[in-house]
């Protein structure tokens, strides 16, 4: 019986409706191979196909382990077809940080790379599926081709989950957050009216896509009758070759990736195709933003805020970006936003709070953990961002500081970012993060991490601190390093600076 409302949404949805509209346009290119919108849609049908033939039934969980290359759109593409939820792993953990993943997803069937056979766990006691060979299991290749290519139109329910996403814990193991095909489908479509990810288009798969963001924004595109192209491994040479051979248009990246390629280029190719580039994972540091500007002249440059668990929660256009540089705009399509002090009531203009959103886009919840699910969720809908933000009179939006890394010394507060701005204005600091570190006379000190272009003293360094901060905002130590830690998703992982000895 149909439900009130019509269709429901599946992820699946546009690879099957580009395989009927434009079957011969190119969907995804990886190297010197490529797949029309029809080959989509009919390998992914294979696939679909093949894992019910194993016997599985809706809901149970499909594993995948491997990069970004052509199997993985029409792998997210089958799963959801034949009604199953997508487990995607990183390919650098390690074999038992993947058996947690595998054990507490309750995953029953693993498809990974070969190149990756190191990481799978002895002990998994799933079906797995090779790529690129037969070492852990029967080849992709002729398991999905002997199996029918008809689509088996599984029923699926748009609030279901299509995947469960495995968190970078900061502390215990990592949790799995449930996202429904209703979330990532809507995120989808708002990512083709807003960065340009339509019919026609051209785009690259540069973050990783098995990490939110970068499946997202790179699946947006099958979703939605663009072309992807595949970025195996990061390399500032490689994008710009990429984008200039493809003819790529948007591109979606993150600060760390603005950072190499200023290191790696005194001036940026001309690329005539490229108009809009978009920044999401970490704040994009105003000195950096301004070599973004002049590198990339007229590019529309967008600045984006959210997670894994909330989806995009904000954007900053480009015709604010300038003006409003070191904010992340206003909410995005669809999302209320709510900014609440200590006591939980709501701060004004100007005032710190912490950001909890409310959108289409929200989890459904971390898979087998009610009680963390409770902790960051309000009964009337919000989710906390864990932030703690500023919205201007103009209503856009700064992020001032994660609360778990505000630094509290002799009792006051000092926002970590607030000193990082400063200090990546100094000409000798590549990168930098600052730490709270406990201290028996204020409880925490200031320790600020350095990457440097060129040695620098600690005197140096307060002293042109002291010139434009706050003396309690001034570091107490500096200490130098080779490269700052940082996640998949280019996140700086502050929990191992603070473990640094």
């Amino acid at each position: 019986m149909l439900r009130p409302g019509g269709a429901d949404l599946t992820i699946a949805g546009g690879v099957r409706e580009f395989g009927r509209a434009t079957p011969d346009v190119i969907a995804v290119r990886d190297g010197d191979r490529a797949l029309s919108y029809a080959g989509l849609d009919s390998r992914s049908s294979q696939l679909a196909c093949a894992l019910l033939g194993l016997g599985l039934s809706y809901g149970d969980r499909v594993a995948l382990l491997c990069g970004n290359r052509l199997e993985y759109p029409e792998i997210a593409a089958g799963v959801a077809k034949a009604g199953l939820v997508l487990v995607p792993v990183n390919p650098r953990l390690t074999a038992p940080e993947v058996g947690f993943i595998l054990g507490h997803s309750g995953a029953r069937v693993l498809i990974a790379d070969a190149a990756l056979a190191g990481a799978v766990p002895s002990g998994f006691s799933g079906y797995i599926v090779t790529i690129d060979g037969d070492v852990l299991g029967p080849s992709y290749e002729q398991w999905i081709g002997a199996a029918s290519a008809r689509d088996p139109w599984v029923p699926v329910d748009e609030r279901d989950p299509f995947c469960i996403t495995y968190t970078a814990g900061t502390t215990g193991d990592p949790k799995g957050v449930l996202i429904s095909h209703r979330s990532r489908s809507l995120t989808f479509y708002a990512t083709a009216l807003e960065w340009g990810i339509g019919p026609g288009r051209r785009t690259i798969a540069v973050a990783p896509m098995y990490h939110g963001a970068g499946f997202a924004f790179a699946y947006a595109a099958v979703y939605c009758g663009a072309t992807v192209s595949m970025l195996r491994s990061f390399k500032p040479d490689a994008l710009i070759d990429m984008i200039s051979r493809d003819g790529a248009q948007s591109v979606f990246l993150v600060p760390t990736h603005a950072q190499l390629l200023k290191e790696a280029f005194s001036e940026i190719p001309s690329l005539p195709t490229l108009d809009t580039l978009y920044f999401n994972a970490a704040a994009l540091p105003k000195v950096l933003k301004e070599w973004v500007f002049e590198a990339f002249p007229g590019v529309g440059v967008h600045e984006l805020y959210g997670s894994t668990e909330a989806g995009v929660v904000t954007n900053l256009r480009p015709a604010d970006a300038r003006r409003k540089a070191g904010t992340v705009g206003h909410p995005w399509f669809g999302t209320q936003v709510r900014i609440v002090g200590p006591d939980g009531e709501p701060v004004g203009p100007g005032e710190p709070g912490e950001l909890y959103s409310r959108s289409p886009y929200l989890m459904n919840g971390y898979h087998e953990n009610p009680a963390a699910t409770a902790a960051c969720t309000t009964e009337d809908g919000f989710l906390t961002s864990g932030d703690i933000v500023i919205r201007d009179e103009e209503g856009f939006i700064s992020i001032v500081d994660r609360v778990k890394d505000v630094i509290i010394t002799g009792g006051v507060n000092v926002y970590p970012r607030d000193v990082e701005e400063v200090l990546l204005t100094h000409p000798a600091v590549v990168e930098c993060a600052v730490v709270g570190e406990p201290d028996d006379r204020w409880g925490e000190r200031v320790v600020a991490y350095l990457v440097g272009r060129e040695p620098v003293g600690a005197d140096a360094l307060e002293t042109y601190l002291r010139e434009r901060l706050a003396g309690f905002k001034v570091p107490k130590q500096y200490r130098t390093v080779a490269a700052l830690p940082r996640n998949a998703a280019g996140k700086i992982l502050k929990r191992e600076l603070r473990s640094t000895p």
